[in-house]
């Protein structure tokens, strides 16, 4: 990592609650770059999880471990399945860091879904008011605040959904499926305003919901998914990172409105 690619830059990252989350990773990857950062967490959210949470005051002190002299970092803990929960998220992030170049919404909701004839209402709408919703919301609030200078910055993450089925976790899909199929013309709303946005699939990653011991999978249907890996091996929270880092920084400047996959040659079917 280059200390200086993103000096004088902030950016939010969003569903930073655990060391071994995405969004801890691109954290991670950002401070070594010489991001400011200002960190959502939603801690109840992974506490209700099997692989549970960790205590938040850690995790927010191994990511500014790594901060760059001179950047900052600054954090807030919010649920963005609130009606106002995304344009909390921007107000306070300015409130702590002033202007924002970029913002990650790696938050998703977990559990709490089923097949289409298991399928509810509140259901559907719990996925769609985190995913989707909040992921929507709070793109329009950082795009509210960005003053047209070169360099802003939006990654949404989507699930592969458009690449395969995933039949048992219909809402989940459903709403991570509407931000793939939604980058196109959002992405074409900003880029006049100097604001690239892309979405960011990165396959099965291991974030602890793989482990055989803590996941809500049966071992026979976490087995089953390394065996699709050609390389024998699960995506770890880094691999998404080190895209998400290079579509951040100036060497991703030509890549606007595409959902790009990061999967290690995972092969569906």
């Amino acid at each position: 990592m280059d200390p200086t690619a993103l000096a004088g830059r902030t950016f939010v990252v969003t569903g930073v609650s655990r060391h071994r989350g995405i969004g801890y990773a691109v954290a991670s990857r950002l401070a070594g770059m010489g991001a400011s950062l200002f960190l959502h967490h939603h801690v109840p959210h992974d506490a209700g999880q099997p692989w549970g949470a960790d205590p938040i005051e850690e995790v927010l002190e191994g990511v500014r471990a790594q901060l760059v002299d001179g950047a900052s970092l600054a954090s807030t803990g919010i649920d963005l399945a609130d009606q106002d929960g995304a344009r909390r998220l921007i107000t306070e992030a300015r409130a702590a860091l002033g202007h924002l170049d970029g913002l990650v919404c790696n938050h998703a909701r977990s559990g709490g879904d089923g097949r289409l004839s298991e399928i509810s209402a509140q259901e559907l709408d719990a996925h769609w008011q985190v995913n989707t919703r909040s992921t929507i919301l709070a793109t329009k609030y950082f795009a509210e605040q960005h003053d047209g200078r070169d360099g802003g910055r939006v990654i949404w993450m989507t699930s592969g959904q458009l690449a395969g089925p995933m039949p048992g976790e219909i809402a989940y899909a459903a709403s991570k499926a509407a931000l793939a199929g939604l980058t196109a013309s959002v992405a074409d709303d900003l880029v006049e305003r100097g604001i690239l946005l892309n979405t960011v699939n990165p396959g099965p990653v291991n974030t602890g919901y793989l482990d055989e011991a803590a996941s809500d999978r049966s071992p026979e249907t976490v087995r089953s998914v390394l065996r699709h890996f050609p390389s024998g091996r699960f995506g770890e929270p880094d691999d998404p990172a080190r895209l998400i880092a290079w579509l951040l920084s100036e060497e991703g400047r030509w890549m606007v409105g595409q959902v790009l996959s990061t999967e290690g040659g995972f092969r569906r079917g």
